[in-house]
C-alpha cells in the first residue's frame, strides 16, 4: 500500500468534523443511516449525531494498522482482488431526514442526501467486511452541463479531468472535495483497500473546459443543423452516420479482416454538417454551451456522441458527450466509427498525431498518483484509444508507481490488452452468465484453453440490467456470486448487488428496445438522484461474506489461470452446472455444483474422483454421501453445494 503523505488528510477530516461536532453541541438533528453501513445487524434506519457518527468512524478506522507494502509485480496484484464497485453519488446516497425524497443539493439540515467521498469513507469497514479488497470507483470527476440528462448528468460526462465533482463533497463539514477524496483513499489503505478510479480518455463533456482555450482539440459542426432525434432516420438530421445494409455489411467485412487502409467513410451529406475547428477567440458560451464563429461567419457547435460500434448500433445518443479529436487531417474532419475507434490507416500516422492533447490525456493518470495515491485505474472505451497514446500512459505511470494497475473495459478477453500493460479486462463473461448453454461452453474453454488475462467474474456492472432483475430473480443472483467466486477470474461485485437492487443505473447494454422504452435515460440513476433500498429484506450480504470468506481459503488455487487447474464435472442433469478447482502440489481440490434452473428444485449425480465416504458443504455445512465415486444432490431453485473432495 502506498506511504501517507503530511499532514494525513484523515486527521484534517477529523478536526474539521470535531470542530463542526462542537459549534453545533447544542443542535438537534434528524438524521438516519442504514444499519448495515455499520453492523450486520438486519437492515433498519438508525437515528444518529451526525457528527459524533463520523467522528466515530473515522476514528476506528485510524487504528487499523495498513499492510505492509509488498513488492511490486507491475499491477498483477490484479488478479487477486475482489472488487467492490461504487458509483459513490448513488452508493451511499439515503435519505437521512425521513421525509421521503432525496433533497437537492442539500437537505434542511445543510447535510447531502446524494452520495459523498464521506460517507463512502464510513461504507469502507461494511466493504471490507463483505469480502472484498479492492474499491473500485465510477469517474469521480467534474461533470459537464450542456446536453445533461436528469437532474444531476452523467459522471462520464467530464468537465475537466484534473478536478473532482464538487457534489462529492460534504459541504457541512467545510473541506475542500479533494481533501475528502484523500482521505477517502487514505481510509481503503489503512484498511487494506486498494483503489481503481475509472477514467474516460476517449471523450469530453460538451461544455468541456478545454472547449474554450484549445478548439482544435474537438470536432465542430454548424449552428443550424438539427439533431436527429432517438429513432429516427432523416440524414438531413446529425445522429450517428447512417449506412445501408450493403455499406453496413462491406464495414463489417473490412473490420473483420483488418483491412483499414480505405476504410468506408459516411455519405457526403454527413460529412458535410462539418466545420473546421473556429479560433480561440472567437469562442463563448451562449445559454450554457459553447458556439464558435469561423472566419466567413458560419457559426460553429460542438457535436454530441454516438456508440463507436458497431456503426448501427441500438444505444440511445450520448447528447452529454463528445469525441476528442486524437488526430489531424483535413479528409477525415468528422466523427464515425473510422475516425474514432477503427481508424483509418491515412488519418493513424504519427504526423496527424494531435500531439499537445495527448500530453495533456498523459498527464491525467500521474496528477491523480501523485496527488491522491490511486493504486490503479480502469481505462473506459480504451478500446478506442490509439495504441500508441495507451503505450505512454501506461509507460508514464509506471515509472512513478510499478505496481500500478491498468484495467481495460473491453469486452473481449484476448492477449492484445496484456500486451498493452492491462493487467485485466473486464470481458464477456456478464453477456454468458445468464444463459445456461453459454457457461457450460465458457466452462468448457476455462478447462481446455483458458484466457491470457484474468477477467471480471460477474453477472452486472452498470451499464447491464441488474442480476436481481434477471429471470430468476434473487435466486439466480445469488447462484451467481457462487459460480463466479470460484472461477479463474476476478469477483466484481456492483454495488448493490448484495442487497438484491433490481433498477438499472444505466441502459447501455444488453436492453432491449422495449426496455428502453421503460427506462427513460433522465430517470436513470447515472444522471439523477437515486438511492438504493438499503432496508430491502431480501438482501443476502452475510451469504455473500460467507462465500468470499471461503474463497478466501481456496485463494491460491482460485487464482490459477493455467486450465489445468479447472475441471469440468459430469452431471446427469443438464440444468446442473459443475466444476472443480485443482492443486496437484498443494494437494487441494475444491468443487463447485450449481442449479441453473432458477425456478424449479433439480436433483442430480455428480462424477468426482475420490476415495471419501462423504463430502461437507461448506455453505451449510451438511454432509452428503459419496457413493460408486459419485455424489448425489438436490438443490433448490439456484441452490449451489461447494465441497472439498
Amino acid at each position: 500500500m502506498k506511504r501517507y503523505t503530511s499532514p494525513q488528510a484523515l486527521d484534517l477530516l477529523e478536526e474539521a468534523i470535531r470542530k463542526r461536532q462542537k459549534e453545533t453541541r447544542k443542535r438537534k438533528f434528524s438524521y438516519y443511516v442504514p444499519s448495515l453501513w455499520i453492523s450486520k445487524t438486519p437492515p433498519k434506519k438508525i437515528k444518529v449525531e451526525p457528527f459524533s457518527f463520523y467522528l466515530k468512524a473515522i476514528r476506528r478506522i485510524k487504528r487499523s494498522k495498513p499492510p505492509r507494502e509488498a513488492k511490486p509485480t507491475g499491477g498483477e496484484w490484479s488478479k487477486e482482488a475482489v472488487i467492490y464497485n461504487m458509483f459513490v453519488r448513488t452508493t451511499t446516497a439515503f435519505d437521512h431526514d425521513a421525509n421521503g425524497k432525496l433533497d437537492l443539493p442539500v437537505n434542511s439540515q445543510g447535510f447531502r442526501e446524494t452520495g459523498t467521498f464521506l460517507k463512502s469513507i464510513v461504507l469502507l469497514p461494511y466493504i471490507k467486511r463483505l469480502g472484498a479488497n479492492t474499491v473500485h470507483l465510477l469517474p469521480v470527476t467534474a461533470i459537464g452541463h450542456d446536453g445533461n440528462k436528469g437532474s444531476l448528468g452523467s459522471p462520464y460526462a467530464i468537465r475537466n479531468p484534473y478536478e473532482l465533482d464538487e457534489n462529492l463533497g460534504e459541504p457541512c463539514v467545510g473541506l475542500d472535495v479533494k481533501t475528502e477524496f484523500k482521505a477517502f483513499v487514505e481510509a481503503a489503505h489503512r484498511l487494506g483497500l486498494r483503489v481503481v478510479v475509472e477514467f474516460v480518455f476517449r471523450t469530453a463533456a460538451k461544455d468541456s473546459d478545454w472547449v474554450k482555450d484549445h478548439p482544435e482539440w474537438m470536432y465542430w459542426i454548424k449552428d443550424n443543423v438539427p439533431l436527429r432525434a432517438p429513432g429516427e432516420f432523416d440524414e438531413m438530421k446529425y445522429g450517428s452516420p447512417i449506412f445501408n445494409r450493403e455499406e453496413l455489411d462491406r464495414i463489417h467485412h473490412q473490420v473483420r479482416d483488418h483491412q483499414f487502409d480505405n476504410l468506408l467513410a459516411p455519405h457526403e451529406t454527413y460529412r458535410r454538417f462539418f466545420t473546421q475547428p473556429p479560433p480561440s477567440d472567437f469562442v463563448a458560451k451562449e445559454n450554457g454551451r459553447y458556439i464558435g464563429v469561423l472566419p466567413d461567419g458560419t457559426r460553429a457547435k460542438i457535436p454530441g456522441a454516438f456508440a463507436d460500434w458497431p456503426p448501427d448500433d441500438n444505444q440511445p445518443p450520448w447528447g452529454d458527450v463528445t469525441y476528442l479529436r486524437m488526430y489531424d487531417h483535413s479528409d477525415f474532419n468528422y466523427i464515425a466509427y473510422n475516425t474514432i475507434r477503427m481508424y483509418d490507416d491515412r488519418l493513424a500516422r504519427a504526423e496527424n498525431i494531435n500531439r499537445p492533447l495527448w500530453r495533456r490525456i498523459i498527464g491525467i493518470i500521474p496528477f491523480y498518483q501523485r496527488e491522491f495515491l490511486i493504486d490503479g485505474v480502469m481505462i473506459d472505451m480504451g478500446h478506442a484509444l490509439p495504441r500508441e497514446l495507451k503505450s505512454e500512459m501506461v509507460k508514464t505511470a509506471r515509472d512513478i508507481d510499478p505496481d500500478f494497475a491498468f484495467w481495460d473495459e473491453n469486452f473481449s478477453i484476448t492477449q492484445r490488452s496484456r500486451e498493452e500493460g492491462y493487467n485485466a479486462v473486464f470481458g464477456f463473461f456478464w453477456i454468458d452468465q445468464h444463459h445456461p448453454g453459454r457457461m457450460k461452453a465458457f466452462c468448457r474453454r476455462t478447462s481446455t484453453d483458458g484466457f491470457p488475462i484474468p477477467f471480471f467474474a460477474t453477472p452486472e456492472n452498470h451499464n447491464t440490467p441488474r442480476a436481481a432483475s434477471r429471470p430468476g430473480g434473487l435466486s439466480y443472483a445469488m447462484w451467481t456470486i457462487v459460480i463466479n467466486s470460484f472461477l479463474p477470474g476476478i469477483p466484481f461485485i456492483h454495488s448493490g448487488f448484495e442487497i438484491a437492487e433490481s433498477y438499472p443505473i444505466n441502459t447501455g447494454l444488453d436492453f432491449t428496445n422495449e426496455q428502453l422504452k421503460r427506462f427513460p435515460s433522465e430517470k436513470l440513476p447515472l444522471f439523477s438522484e437515486y438511492a438504493y433500498d438499503w432496508m430491502n429484506k431480501e438482501q443476502f450480504v452475510k451469504s455473500v461474506s460467507k462465500v468470499l470468506s471461503i474463497r478466501n481459503r481456496f485463494r491460491s488455487i482460485v487464482t490459477d489461470p493455467r486450465p489445468q487447474s479447472f475441471m469440468t464435472l459430469n452431471a446427469s442433469n443438464d440444468h446442473i452446472l459443475a466444476f472443480a478447482r485443482i492443486s496437484e502440489a498443494l494437494k487441494k481440490r475444491v468443487a463447485v455444483v450449481g442449479n441453473m434452473n432458477y425456478a424449479e428444485r433439480e436433483n442430480s449425480s455428480v462424477a468426482i474422483t475420490t476415495a471419501r465416504k462423504h463430502v461437507v458443504d461448506l455453505l451449510t455445512g451438511k454432509k452428503i454421501g459419496v457413493r460408486d465415486r459419485h455424489v448425489d444432490v438436490t438443490l433448490p431453485p439456484g441452490g449451489c453445494f461447494v465441497f472439498e473432495f
